[in-house]
């Protein structure tokens, strides 16, 4: 099995085109969102550390987003929170998908979290910030303040270029996507086959 990781800016398409590969997807931000409506445990942490924030299970969107904005720093203490709980969630979902040929991971700090391995195939999803903003505004309950907090916690784009394995321009037209996705899977295979 072989980790295909897509990284990029938030809202480069990086789940649109995690679903093109037609392989296995783990989607940390669908793990995530899944937790905060499932994970008691995880809750009553949260709680536990922003008493004041949190009324009851499931937790509210409103109230994660106010724990964040409130202070910059409650976004580190909830990612030391919950993070290690999404570890867990990859490892079973790798370990599932062992006699896979590819695995897609959709993890939006990836390398920022030092999960990627040597032999990992990083895919830097390039867009222009334009297009990404009018994505970004077509999103509901988007807020703009959270998304340039996240984007502060990433690492500058030139470096994820640089540590990628494939730099793809995301210009969010469906046809050229899925023919960069055929285009990488086909060098992916033919690479292996040659070894």
């Amino acid at each position: 099995m072989r980790r295909i990781a897509l990284v990029g800016d938030i809202g480069s398409g990086k789940t649109f085109f995690s679903k093109l590969f037609g392989y296995p997807v783990f989607n940390a931000d669908l793990t995530v969102s899944k937790l905060y409506k499932k994970n008691k445990s995880l809750v009553k942490k949260i709680k536990k550390k922003f008493p004041q924030k949190v009324s009851s299970f499931p937790l509210k969107k409103e109230e994660l987003l106010n724990i964040i904005l409130q202070k910059s720093k409650n976004l580190k203490v909830l990612e030391r929170i919950i993070h290690p709980l999404v570890r867990k969630k990859m490892k079973n979902f790798l370990k599932k998908n062992k006699n896979k040929k590819f695995v897609i991971l959709d993890i939006p700090l990836y390398l920022e979290n030092k999960l990627n391995s040597k032999k990992d195939i990083i895919i830097f999803l390039e867009a222009d910030r334009k297009k990404i903003k009018q994505k970004l505004n077509k999103r509901r309950n988007i807020n703009l303040k959270l998304i340039n907090l996240l984007r502060r916690n990433q690492f500058p784009i030139k470096l994820k270029k640089k540590k990628s394995t494939f730099v793809v321009k995301n210009n969010f037209v469906s046809n050229i996507a899925k023919k960069n996705v055929k285009l990488i899977l086909k060098k992916l295979i033919n690479e292996r086959d040659c070894t």
